[in-house]
């Protein structure tokens, strides 16, 4: 049976620890605040205990996937340091001269164990516990927002992917007969989807047109392939290595691929919770989740702070119904208005623009009515009527033959005139200038922590890097709070 932690084997080289890794060194305080024993209880049914010889223990793995965390290194380099880096050996609980891993076991930790796990969550609740067992949170305040993380793997343009089709049938073409490259057409030099197309057009009619040359196995696969391709919608043939990513916006002219976290964290800058989606989702419609999962890891909230992202309809109502106060600024474009279909038509705030529920975004907008805010004002935002005709999505939402796709906002001047009010007292704009505080930790996560660019490949890969990384900056904020609370007490 699997014991809670792993243990230090015995050596006459441990004395080594208590010469080189001072007292106060992080890691001796990260091993005496935590109990890491809730790893193996949230994993312990991703082991056998009984059948065949004893994993590595999932603390010490885990231990591994904090120090790279901690310290954003490649598998490999992790190890290497693991090797003769005393503080590591000493946080690991392995004696001074014991073997290190083998880099290719982080990665089946990684993908075996931690799959369907409530890490993030767990790692959050756990974090937010010790803060209140030391009095370090005194407030029922939070504030919200969200921060992306780029892919590591690129969005391939529509026309690279045909190129890469047409490239293998060529090559299995090439296999049979070579002369045949004498008949083909000169390649597409131009960076423009449409001469993509043609070009792969006119190669499978001049292949399909030699008797018996499709008839091969390997030459019939790929033409195929390339023939489903160009009969394919446009958006069908947008694809990568990291199928959950997906295109955002951070302005109407700047965009990222990738996935997004939405945070909120506490006034001592503690992160309460978190939540991992795909990129283009949407800022605002998360908060009630974030509210419900801080209040679930401890903290009593009262008061909420965020951008106009958090400023819609049901937000109001819900922090109304539950007593919270929402200091979050209206929108317009969101909150005055009168709007159809409401779930699949999102305002990004940070473009200024509507998103479909396929992900594409506004190309403009056009105000409609007299000038001033009335109830027969109205803003209209124009959509690209090509990507629309080829959209997967356009069922109900695009009528065949039409020559513009929009999507209109009656603007109305009597909704949340409370909280119009609310927004120009004084206190909403003192307690609003908190808000910062929650744009450095994003660039803590992203700068310090490797949370700039995924380090794994999917949803689950990045809720597996949100929960080290939130973990990795929580407890070091514990640690630097607690140094502070004994600088006070020192003083007076």
């Amino acid at each position: 049976m699997m014991p809670d932690r792993p243990s230090m084997k015995p050596s006459p080289y441990t004395a080594l620890y208590d010469i080189v890794i001072p007292q106060d060194h992080i890691f001796r305080r990260i091993n005496e605040l935590v109990d890491f024993s809730l790893v193996t209880q949230e994993l312990v049914e991703k082991y056998c205990s009984d059948n065949g010889r004893l994993a590595i223990h999932p603390i010490r793995m885990f231990k591994y996937l904090f120090l790279k965390s901690m310290h954003p290194l490649s598998d490999v380099d992790l190890i290497e340091r693991s090797k003769y880096d005393l503080s590591y050996k000493f946080f690991l609980d392995m004696a001074p001269e014991e073997a290190v891993i083998d880099p290719s076991s982080l990665t089946k930790f990684r993908k075996l164990r931690l799959q369907d796990t409530h890490l993030l969550d767990l790692l959050i609740e756990k974090t937010i516990a010790i803060a209140v067992d030391h009095g370090l949170i005194e407030t029922g305040t939070i504030i919200v927002d969200a921060t992306h993380t780029q892919s590591r793997y690129n969005l391939k343009k529509p026309q690279e992917i045909l190129q890469d089709q047409s490239r293998k049938l060529r090559k299995s073409v090439y296999a049979v007969n070579e002369s045949l490259k004498e008949q083909f057409p000169n390649k597409n030099i131009k960076d423009d989807l449409e001469a993509e197309l043609d070009y792969c057009k006119e190669l499978i009619s001049i292949i399909e047109r030699v008797p018996g040359l499709s008839a091969n196995p390997k030459i019939g696969e790929s033409l195929r392939l390339l023939e489903e391709t160009v009969a394919d919608d446009m958006e069908q043939l947008h694809c990568s290595t990291d199928p959950d990513a997906r295109t955002g916006h951070k302005s109407a002219d700047t965009s990222f691929f990738g996935y997004k976290t939405h945070l909120a964290m506490s006034l001592e800058r503690l992160v309460t919770a978190a939540i991992v989606t795909t990129g283009e989702k949407n800022d605002g419609k998360l908060l009630q989740s974030l509210i419900e999962k801080s209040c679930a890891a401890g903290v009593n909230v009262n008061t909420v702070i965020g951008d106009t992202a958090y400023s819609e309809k049901e937000n109001l109502h819900y922090a109304e119904k539950n007593h919270i106060c929402l200091i979050s600024k209206l929108n317009p474009n969101v909150t005055y208005g009168i709007r159809n279909k409401e779930d699949e038509f999102h305002f990004n705030k940070d473009a200024g623009m509507y998103v479909c529920k396929a992900g594409h975004m506004a190309s403009r907008k056009a105000r409609e009515g007299k000038k001033g805010v009335g109830p027969n004002q109205r803003d209209f935002y124009f959509f690209d009527i090509e990507r629309c005709k080829r959209c997967p999505l356009r069922e109900g939402c695009y009528k065949e033959g039409s020559k513009s796709k929009t999507y209109s906002v009656t603007i109305k001047s009597t909704e949340h005139t409370n909280q119009a009010a609310f927004q120009e007292s004084e206190f909403f704009k003192q307690i609003a200038k908190e808000r910062y505080k929650i744009e450095a930790k994003n660039s803590e996560l992203k700068n310090r922590h490797g949370y700039r660019v995924t380090s794994g490949v999917g949803l689950s890969g990045m809720a597996v890097q949100s929960a080290m990384a939130i973990f990795t900056v929580n407890l070091k904020r514990i640690l630097r709070l607690l140094d502070e609370r004994k600088e006070t007490a020192v003083q007076e």
